[in-house]
């Protein structure tokens, strides 16, 4: 596992939906009618798997055609990021440390090996963290991360479409200060963007191994 120094900016600073926000949906919305369209309503099992996650985080009914889901999911999200200050998602000052205990996390988590992402996202649930996603694709994650206060992300390096862990890493922390940790069994990519992460977790890891790195994005920089 690599470390860098804790980053002197706080966990999360207060935001709220920004240009850059509201251009990471634009991207999404382009990305989807897009394959919708050339597809004619249906859409890759990848695909799929995120529009159904991206739906369940607003509570919409998922158990749909894809082009019903689409349609609603992006209603909601368009209005999401051209509504008022009020109504954008809060975002954390810092993370409380409360008893000596840690404060539970709402994490990203971005993994396109679905049984991986399935056993990575139980394990964070089960210790009392919130998980955004998991997704697959760094479209999907990138949007979400505009809509919804993060605390920190667990990315894999290389991921289904042209946008790599590193390059979804980049955005995240240069446009709300997100705290990222690499999960990866590419260790030579991960080290290429090393100064992004707080850590990294190689490939095949333990519970612990994971659960004691998402307790750094815990402790405020």
């Amino acid at each position: 596992m690599f470390d860098r120094p804790p980053p002197s900016k706080p966990v999360a600073q207060a935001a709220d939906a920004t240009p850059d926000g509201a251009d990471s949906v634009e991207r999404l919305c382009r990305l989807y009618d897009a394959r919708l369209t050339a597809a004619g309503g249906r859409l890759s099992p990848d695909d799929a798997r995120d529009l159904k996650t991206m739906a369940g985080l607003y509570g919409l009914d998922s158990d749909r055609p894809a082009v019903e889901v689409w349609r609603d999911l992006r209603r909601v999200i368009v209005a999401q990021t051209s509504g008022s200050a009020e109504g954008a998602a809060p975002r954390p000052a810092e993370i409380a440390v409360v008893g000596g205990d840690l404060e539970p996390l709402t994490l990203l988590v971005v993994e396109d090996d679905a049984e991986v992402a399935a056993d990575l996202t139980e394990l964070l649930t089960e210790a009392g963290h919130r998980v955004v996603g998991p997704f697959h694709s760094a479209a999907a994650a990138e949007a979400a991360a505009a809509l919804h206060a993060i605390d920190g992300a667990l990315l894999d390096i290389n991921l289904s479409g042209v946008t790599t862990g590193g390059e979804l890493a980049e955005v995240l922390t240069r446009r709300w200060d997100i705290r990222v940790i690499f999960i990866s069994g590419d260790a030579e990519a991960a080290s290429r963007y090393a100064p992004l992460a707080e850590a990294l977790v190689l490939k095949p890891y333990t519970g612990p191994q994971i659960l004691a790195a998402a307790a750094r994005l815990a402790r405020p920089g």
